[in-house]
């Protein structure tokens, strides 16, 4: 039997969600033993309820539950604050999974899955989110990457577009602060998904869902895109220089 890693959560909490009460007992006892607060729902208006009442720092969401699918349920809590959240998904079911992309889900685990991955997927997510304290309060810290009106401070996980600060999920925060720290360079998605997300393979439609979803927030115009550009045969370009000729 795999062992499941030890320590690393530093008391995070995190909400459980599956209707299946065996794998939610399992992945409820190896983040335990990682050190996490685990607190467990088996529906979606139990785990709105319990997400109400004890704010989680992530959310590992069945995508099928019943009454109200996981999508449902995402939407919802990240209605009510940012709340990083892993969605479990059924193998093979691409759709499903570009959909949970879409609501604003930070990842995801086919099923079946290793519960050792997912508390090593817990704990990567949890560190890019966790900030650290920016006394100015405004992203104006040192080290801040800025661009055609855009500014990130990648250590207290703040950005903002023309001083209005974004909502961004964790993923989409790493996304847009690679893309700043390397403005006028074409990557691949393969490329971004090994630099971005950590990951040597996996499915490309995941950055491709983010890019949209990231350019939904930054770009004036998201039909028309003028930040990140795509580079056809290629992958994406952040050039903040289009903005300046305009």
């Amino acid at each position: 039997m795999e062992q499941p890693p030890t320590g690393g959560g530093a008391g995070a909490r995190v909400l459980v969600v599956d209707d299946d009460p065996t794998v939610a007992e399992i992945v409820t006892g190896y983040l335990d033993r990682a050190g996490y607060v685990v607190d467990r729902a088996g529906d979606g208006p139990d785990a709105l309820a319990r997400a109400a009442a004890h704010r989680p720092d992530l959310v590992v969401l069945d995508l099928m539950l019943p009454g109200m699918d996981g999508l449902e349920v995402c939407r919802r809590m990240r209605g009510q604050g940012p709340v990083p959240v892993i969605m479990l998904t059924a193998r093979g079911d691409e759709d499903d999974r570009i959909l949970g992309l879409e609501v604003g889900a930070d990842d995801y685990v086919t099923k079946p899955f290793s519960p050792r991955e997912l508390v090593l997927r817990v704990g990567s997510v949890l560190r890019r989110v966790r900030p650290v304290a920016d006394p100015s309060g405004d992203g104006s810290g040192s080290g801040v990457l800025r661009a055609a009106g855009l500014s990130v401070d990648p250590e207290a996980r703040t950005a903002f577009k023309n001083g209005v600060e974004l909502a961004l999920t964790v993923r989409e925060f790493d996304l847009l602060a690679f893309f700043l720290a390397h403005p006028g360079r074409a990557f691949a998605r393969e490329e971004l998904m090994r630099d971005v997300w950590g990951w040597d393979f996996g499915d490309l439609s995941t950055v491709t869902v983010h890019v949209r979803r990231l350019r939904g927030k930054v770009e004036d115009d998201p039909a028309r895109p003028r930040l990140i550009r795509t580079v056809w045969g290629v992958g994406y370009r952040f050039d903040p220089a289009s903005t300046e000729e305009a």
